[in-house]
């Protein structure tokens, strides 16, 4: 924090202090006097045309403090030099102006602070304060300023109330201003029991270590450069300089010791009749000193050294760099926080998401037996179906047998009707083969006999009127071949198709009389190994029998073959053997019945092709 923001902390005070209505606006008048005081305590020349130059074109309205800080940074703060003025005096300024509007303490309250108290807190308050407006104290700068000044007075802090307060949400995320800081400390509520006097040193020690970069002062005896002898000083420890005055009031100034890289601290063993002495070397002295014990001059030489770090490190106070590395750690305890906030979010995210897998995982749990219970339905309905198909099949196979024997019995009325159109055949061209002949010996007949020409002509005429009679019979003949053998061949594609049916139907018989032939193998295997089962039960039962009937005088034992008496060949109602012997017989007779559709099949292919030739034949 440098020098320039300290100084605006102070005189945003003053100026809201002028901003009686609270409105962010000040009157001009009234920012002419506090621009005209903050230049004399900062020891710069005022300009009392400046502001009204500046302020030219505006109305003779008030003026916000975003339109005062432009005037402010160029014609006071620029021209600022430090260490031309006492910053204590700028802070009296602003907190004069400030006290009146907003401290008004309970003055007939016995625990309320002195003014010269209020106002060192209040400078503590603007050093110890965020650099955001409105200045506000987080809680953890509100606690290390109260421990602060109860290690002063040699005290611990317990004070359950503030620790509540502090506690609260709303504190804890926009602090406390400095009204409600100076008022908790006026509560007495904080150091009650402790005299006023006490708190006064213990605030104003602390004052000067904070705003003041006192990092220790005290008594401490001192030898002289010239004279050598041994005198006591009051010694004020800054990080850049190391004074000592002749008291503690520090008004005559009788030393100043600039500290650098430099310089070093060297304790010293006791001599000349003062102890626990240390030295702090310059380049060009060397400064011997004696504290009061060995717990005081281990406290200064660790002071000197950090104030000669700090000189090195280029940092002009300890508070400033303490304040910066305890905002810091607030920042990483608020990250940090914030990542387990984050954390937290994630995981309860994942627990979300969790219980919803768990209740997607009951929901198919669920759906799988809702599955199971409908795989179980569809496989009772597939077997029902089965069942049904099996007794389809059954019936068509039975059908189809009906089909065969009625098949087989017209084939056998048409092969008897096919055998008559033959016979008929047959007679026909033994007639034909008559009648030629007869024509051969009517044509030797004319030949020889020409002279008897007009006899024969009325034999001709006759014979002529035989032959168109027996060429009609031929043309029936010949249409009646024809349909024979239309109806011959659609029979044939009849059979054929029946055939197929009766194949297929055969084929899946076979299947179940396999899958029966099976059952009954499995049922000969129980019954076998219920058989011997009971076999083994009454040989161990007439064994048994044997060993528990005592065995008396004179009798003989039991021959082993006896144990087998009990064996017994399967009787001809052994169901096994009915299942075996009516599968064997069911097989012989499909057997016979195939040889019969063969040799019926092999007969009727013969008859045709006789058939075919006797057409063939005719001429």
């Amino acid at each position: 924090m440098d020098l320039r923001s300290e100084l605006l902390k102070s005189i945003w005070y003053g100026f809201t202090a002028l901003d009686l209505e609270k409105s962010g606006k000040v009157s001009k008048s009234q920012l002419k006097v506090l621009s005209h005081n903050l230049c004399t305590v900062l020891n710069i020349p005022h300009d009392p045309v400046a502001l009204e130059e500046h302020f030219r074109d505006d109305d003779d309205g008030p003026v916000s403090s975003q339109g005062y800080m432009p005037y402010l940074n160029k014609y006071i703060l620029d021209k600022v030099v430090e260490g031309s003025f006492n910053k204590e005096s700028v802070d009296e300024l602003c907190w004069t102006l400030t006290a009146k509007k907003n401290y008004q303490p309970d003055r007939s309250s016995s625990s309320i602070l002195p003014e010269r108290d209020a106002f060192r807190l209040w400078c503590l308050f603007n050093f110890l304060s965020e650099d955001k407006y409105p200045l506000v104290m987080v809680p953890d700068e509100v606690v290390y300023l109260l421990k602060k000044i109860c290690t002063a007075m040699s005290i611990e802090f317990h004070c359950g109330e503030v620790e509540d307060f502090l506690s609260q949400d709303s504190v804890q995320q926009s602090g406390i201003t400095v009204w409600v800081f100076l008022d908790m400390m006026n509560s007495g509520k904080i150091f009650r029991g402790v005299d006023k006097s006490i708190i006064s040193m213990a605030v104003e020690e602390v004052y000067r270590e904070v705003v003041g970069d006192v990092l220790k002062e005290g008594y401490m005896w001192k030898k002289g450069q010239l004279r050598r002898n041994w005198k006591e000083r009051w010694f004020t420890l800054r990080p850049s300089n190391f004074s000592y005055y002749t008291s503690e009031d520090r008004r005559d100034c009788q030393g100043n010791i600039g500290l650098d890289g430099n310089c070093c601290v060297e304790v010293l063993p006791d001599r000349d009749g003062k102890r626990c002495m240390f030295c702090l070397k310059t380049l060009s002295k060397t400064y011997e000193m004696s504290a009061s014990d060995t717990k005081q001059r281990q406290e200064w030489t660790t002071a000197i050294q950090t104030a000669i770090r700090l000189h090195v490190e280029g940092k002009s106070s300890l508070h400033k760099d303490l304040k910066l590395k305890r905002r810091e750690q607030r920042e990483q305890r608020e990250k940090r926080r914030q990542a387990k906030e984050e954390e937290l979010l994630r995981l309860r995210a994942l627990q979300e998401e969790r219980e919803h897998k768990l209740a997607e995982l009951e929901l198919l749990k669920e759906a799988q037996k809702q599955a199971q219970a409908l795989l179980e339905q569809d496989e009772q309905r597939r077997r029902e179906q089965h069942e049904h198909l099996q007794q389809a099949l059954e019936v068509q196979l039975r059908e189809a047998e009906e089909a065969r024997v009625s098949m087989q019995a017209e084939i056998a009325l048409k092969e008897e009707e096919a055998e008559k159109q033959r016979k008929r055949i047959h007679e026909l061209e033994e007639m034909q083969r008559r009648l030629e002949e007869a024509l051969q010996q009517e044509i030797k007949a004319r030949l020889d006999e020409e002279a008897f020409r007009y006899a024969q002509a009325g034999l001709l005429a006759e014979e002529e009127e035989k032959m168109k009679a027996l060429m009609g019979l031929q043309e029936e003949q010949e249409e009646y071949i024809l349909k024979t053998q239309r109806e011959k061949q659609e029979l044939k594609q009849e059979m054929e198709a029946k055939s197929q049916a009766l194949e297929e139907a055969q084929r899946e018989l076979e299947e179940v009389r396999a899958n029966r032939h099976k059952v009954d193998q499995d049922v000969v295997a129980a019954q076998r190994k219920l058989r011997q089962a009971s076999t083994n039960v009454k040989h161990w039962n007439v064994q048994m029998n044997r060993l528990m009937r005592p065995i008396g005088p004179g009798e003989k034992r039991p021959s082993v073959g006896s144990s087998f008496s009990s064996f017994q060949i399967p009787t001809q109602r052994d169901p096994g053997l009915r299942l075996r012997r009516r599968s064997d017989s069911e097989d012989r007779d499909d057997e016979s019945k195939e040889n019969i559709d063969s040799r019926d099949e092999s007969s009727f292919e013969k008859q045709h092709s006789r058939s075919a030739n006797g057409d063939m034949d005719i001429p």
